[in-house]
């Protein structure tokens, strides 16, 4: 966990160590943040990223090492754009007192090395993998690959590689197909994909806009959240929807 300089910076913490309301905490980190909000924060607890104390009455409480947490992931999500389950693998690291190397900060910059190292940290989506590569990682064979191909679920792109989600769709595929589900049958489910990454895509089309370069990449920050909590929200309406259908 950052607790000294391994990024999350100073001014955030609490001399005292006492314990801060979530409110105590925004105030704290809006000097620095301008644009955090509550919201924001328990967006972050959420996911894993940080987890303060609850009183009996249910309210969060943030030690000094919460809100130095929060600052680390805030800042890394603004200097280098990485997406939160790095920034998790990150702060995992620091938990077991690694330093991991962050990539360069977005416009360049001369304290950071371009290349070597910090390329494993690169999002996953920039990665590509060959056709025999994907049908290595999920276990499929080419006619299965083209059934996936056919329905719209998987695709190459234009250099004829695919990124890592299509290495997660194919296996999530092959692990569905297990139980019956056959490409065919998922056509629906690529559908309401595709419904839900258009809304997105309106909600951060005013970003994506803009001429600063930092606040079109924030729109991809902004994105990859909205998908997150998009995919939190599906899979309680579905767990939902399945207990009212079996009981």
């Amino acid at each position: 966990m950052p607790r000294t300089s391994g990024g999350a910076g100073d001014g955030t913490a609490t001399p005292d160590g006492a314990l801060l309301s979530i409110g105590a905490v925004l105030g704290q980190l809006r000097d620095e943040f301008p644009e955090v909000t509550i919201s924001k924060i328990r967006f972050l607890e959420a996911e894993g990223l940080v987890e303060p104390q609850r009183t009996p009455s249910g309210y969060r409480k943030f030690a000094e090492v919460d809100v130095l947490r929060l600052a680390y992931v805030l800042r890394v999500q603004r200097d280098h754009y990485l997406p939160l389950r790095v920034i998790k693998e990150h702060l995992e690291s620091l938990d077991r007192g690694e330093q991991p190397t962050l990539p360069a900060r977005v416009g360049g910059g001369q304290d950071q090395p371009q290349g070597g190292p910090e390329d494993a940290l690169r999002a996953p989506e920039e990665l590509r993998v060959g056709r025999e590569e994907l049908l290595a990682a999920t276990g499929a064979d080419a006619v299965e690959l083209d059934q996936w191909e056919s329905y719209g679920l998987v695709g190459a792109g234009g250099d004829g590689g695919y990124d890592a989600e299509a290495v997660v769709i194919g296996r999530l595929i092959a692990d569905l197909g297990r139980y019956g589900l056959e490409p065919r049958h998922l056509r629906a489910v690529k559908a309401a994909a595709d419904r839900e990454a258009g809304l997105v895509e309106q909600l951060v089309a005013p970003l994506r806009r803009h001429r600063n370069p930092q606040t079109r990449r924030h729109a991809e920050v902004t994105a990859e959240e909205l998908a997150e909590l998009s995919v939190r929200l599906h899979a309680a309406m579905l767990r939902s929807a399945l207990r009212l259908r079996l009981r």
